[in-house]
């Protein structure tokens, strides 16, 4: 007979939901943790982990098509999209087991099914391979997650038009697909199959891909796309699509007028919305607004106090490293502790050619914000380990408080982005000044001596550029 009570029942273990049961666990509280099917949620099974695995292998055969200019030649280069789904499958198998062990090692219980509330404090559990049955909960956390947008005439069927969970499943490479949306995912997708091989047109409503995001960043991204072959319809928004002599015929609306676009795939990338289908929320008073979004406080309590709510289904920015904070904070709260979401920046990574990454507030930001800035820029191109690395588009950009040199912002876009963002996050949490990223010595020859370079320009007085 399963057990039927419990302090804490965690519905969804994606990156939200496993690390507050993992905390509960660590902190004595007995917790249940409910998930449907995919340990480990979209970002480990169809989401983040595959997508950067597929990326990784479509920058590993476009290295090898440019070995040459390193004095290497490698000819014969071919792509097995059976064999690379077989790779990334196992590297995904391997994480989300792990997410298991890790919650049962905690001492979590464990159950593969659907958990369903039916009252404040009760919920109904049905569990994949056995009967329904209640649990009674002191606390719950919901971390459900969320699920791709759907646009009327391109239905997800994952045959022809794909999701972003059908493109990471591709069992060959499409001789030529519609991206519909320019964001971070679509842009994500497109470039890898345009490396594996794909012809690719993006096609975007806005008048800029990655809408958002500092222009003189999403430029950067915008002249690699050009070069690769790779075109981009901004202003134009796709009205349907139909079959034409054995591919695909895609209608799109252009200040021009219609045009046609053949392709063999479709893929929809146009946003994410939350999950809360089938949940039961109306059993327990957790309001919820015309989005679909779950509202929370600074403790991640939702309007019932001793329900809370972390991750996508809590709305923007939908991040899997912002879900896990929250996850966390979640459990400590329940477990009694003052505690709160206090967060300055959350880090916003893409993993476009080249990479994008973000920590506090744009030039634009601060600017709308009242400061007067002073910037601090570093082309790739005086970085001599990217020189080395034949990876000098791109910058590092720093903001700055023109006042007194507190940091507000890092732009960077160039190689190792994502690894790189993590030092100018700590900088904001901390209030860091650009005179403390600077006096900080940074090893030679790296990446990182681009972020210490960009704090001194602001400072005017960087080394390997001109100064103003």
């Amino acid at each position: 007979m399963p057990e039927t009570s419990f302090d804490v029942l965690v519905i969804g273990a994606g990156p939200g939901g496993y690390p507050a049961a993992i905390r509960c666990g660590q902190l004595g509280l007995k917790t249940l943790v409910v998930e449907k099917s995919m340990w480990g949620g979209t970002c480990l099974n169809i989401g983040c982990i595959p997508s950067k695995a597929l990326i990784t292998a479509g920058k590993t055969v476009e290295k090898a098509k440019k070995a040459d200019a390193m004095g290497i030649t490698i000819s014969g280069v071919e792509v097995d999209m059976v064999k690379m789904q077989a790779w990334k499958g196992g590297i995904v198998k391997k994480m989300t087991g792990g997410v298991r062990s890790l919650c049962k090692g905690n001492g979590c219980t464990i159950v593969t099914g659907l958990a369903t509330f039916t009252g404040p404090n009760t919920a109904s559990i049905a569990p994949t391979d056995g009967d329904a049955y209640e649990v009674a909960f002191k606390h719950a956390v919901i971390a459900t997650g969320s699920v791709p947008i759907e646009i009327p005439g391109f239905a997800f069927d994952e045959q022809k038009v794909l999701s972003s969970t059908g493109v990471l499943d591709l069992d060959h490479v499409p001789e030529a697909v519609v991206v519909i949306g320019g964001g971070y995912i679509g842009l994500e997708c497109g470039q890898m199959l345009n490396k594996l091989g794909s012809d690719v047109t993006v096609v975007e409503m806005m008048d800029s891909i990655l809408f958002g995001f500092d222009p003189e960043v999403t430029q950067v991204v915008e002249r690699t796309m050009k070069k690769s072959g790779i075109t981009t319809l901004a202003n134009a928004k796709a009205k349907g699509w139909a079959d034409k002599d054995g591919r695909i015929a895609v209608t799109v609306e252009t200040k021009d007028g219609d045009k046609e676009l053949i392709c063999d795939k479709v893929i929809v990338t146009v946003g994410r919305k939350t999950y809360t289908t089938g949940l039961g929320l109306e059993t327990t008073g957790v309001a919820i607004d015309d989005r679909g979004v779950i509202g929370i406080d600074e403790q991640l309590r939702t309007n019932v106090p001793h329900i809370f709510a972390v991750g996508d289904v809590t709305g923007n920015p939908m991040l899997a490293h912002r879900a896990t904070k929250q996850g966390e904070v979640a459990a400590e709260v329940i477990s009694g502790k003052n505690v709160a979401a206090d967060y300055k920046t959350v880090p916003a990574v893409v993993f476009t050619d080249p990479e994008i990454a973000t920590a506090g507030l744009s030039e634009a930001e601060a600017r709308e914000q009242g400061f007067e800035v002073k910037i601090g820029k570093i082309p790739w191109g005086a970085n001599g380990r990217a020189l080395t690395q034949m990876e000098t588009d791109g910058f590092v950009k720093m903001i700055t408080d023109a006042s007194d040199g507190q940091i507000l912002g890092v732009a960077i876009v160039g190689p190792h982005a994502s690894d790189l963002i993590s030092e100018a996050a700590l900088a904001i949490e901390m209030d860091a000044f650009a005179e403390d990223v600077g006096l900080t010595i940074h090893p030679h020859p790296t990446l990182g001596e681009a972020v210490m370079e960009a704090a001194n320009k602001a400072l005017g007085h960087a080394i390997h550029v001109m100064n103003a």
